[in-house]
């Protein structure tokens, strides 16, 4: 059967497991669920992922759903494939600190930066217009948030140390999105979140990835 991934092209967190799966330089097959026809609410899909969100992956007879369970479960499978290794599998304290920083990502800067987004984005396609006061409140957390990511990237290269990791391409997908914001400023006015980003997004693998991340195309 081999590895399939169910998602969206543009699908933040589809992107977030296609990502890992090239970075990890693993074969598989694409498969679009296409949800503004509720293909992720039919019975075949829910199959895959009783909540009916995308992506789902399936390996032979092991489906795996959550984007983060996702690349966790690649890197894991795939560390001894000679690639970067993204979880420090061989280092308790590091990967630890990719543990730390993948939290991170998920609790503090992933909830704030996808309300952004969906404002800005989503709800237009849903024929809403954007909530200027949400958009307000989490440009202001965020800009809290790449305070402390200033301060720790001023230490370390990248957010667990001076390696890349999943904690580092967790990010990748939103940040894309945001700089095509008008706030990304708040990226680029810290000057090592901006290094840290422009390095990050110059990886080969999120640039395969990142061609098809456009809002509106299926």
């Amino acid at each position: 059967m081999g590895v399939k991934l169910y998602g969206l092209p543009m699908s933040i967190c589809t992107t977030r497991a296609m990502i890992c799966l090239h970075e990890k330089q693993v074969d598989f097959e694409f498969l679009p669920v296409n949800l503004f026809a509720a293909e992720h609410k039919l019975p075949s899909f829910l199959q895959k992922n009783p909540f009916g969100q995308i992506p789902a992956l399936e390996d032979d007879d092991l489906t795996v759903f959550e984007s983060r369970a996702i690349t966790s479960y690649i890197a894991s499978k795939y560390k001894d494939n000679n690639t970067i290794d993204l979880l420090r599998h061989e280092d308790i304290k590091e990967a630890t600190l990719v543990k730390v920083w993948c939290e991170v990502e998920s609790h503090q800067y992933d909830t704030v930066i996808q309300q952004i987004i969906y404002e800005l984005f989503v709800a237009p396609i849903q024929g809403k217009t954007p909530d200027q006061s949400i958009i307000d409140t989490n440009v202001e957390k965020l800009g809290k948030v790449l305070d402390v990511y200033e301060e720790k990237l001023g230490c370390t290269k990248y957010l667990a140390g001076d390696f890349y990791s999943l904690a580092d391409l967790h990010h990748l997908p939103c940040t894309h999105y945001f700089m095509k914001t008008p706030y990304a400023s708040l990226i680029d006015s810290r000057p090592r979140v901006k290094a840290w980003w422009e390095d990050i997004s110059s990886r080969p693998a999120f640039k395969e990835v990142s061609q098809n991340m456009k809002f509106g195309e299926n």
